[in-house]
């Protein structure tokens, strides 16, 4: 399951996972996703490593690495909410 945190005015997605274990370490994927003409850009880095585990379609190294300070700044909420089974919508 994914849940949704924010989208950006690019058309990107931010997704996150449900916490998982692996190797004794709780885990969650961070996926980066925008529609374009071929499909979709898709991006997914793994917490708590910050692994670059997907990376298709036309993101930019920029991108990347935007994208890998965003879920490094925000890795504690991603916890945090992925506990909480998702963000809360009005």
């Amino acid at each position: 399951m994914m849940y949704p945190y924010v989208k950006y005015s690019d058309g990107t997605e931010v997704l996150f996972s449900k916490i998982y274990i692996e190797n004794g370490q709780e885990c969650i994927d961070v996926h980066f996703e925008r529609p374009s003409k071929n499909g979709f850009d898709s991006v997914r880095i793994k917490l708590p490593t910050y692994e670059v585990t997907v990376w298709e379609g036309n993101y930019t190294d920029e991108e990347i690495n935007f994208f890998k300070q965003v879920v490094e700044h925000s890795s504690d909420l991603f916890y945090k909410y992925a506990k909480e089974g998702g963000l809360k919508f009005a």
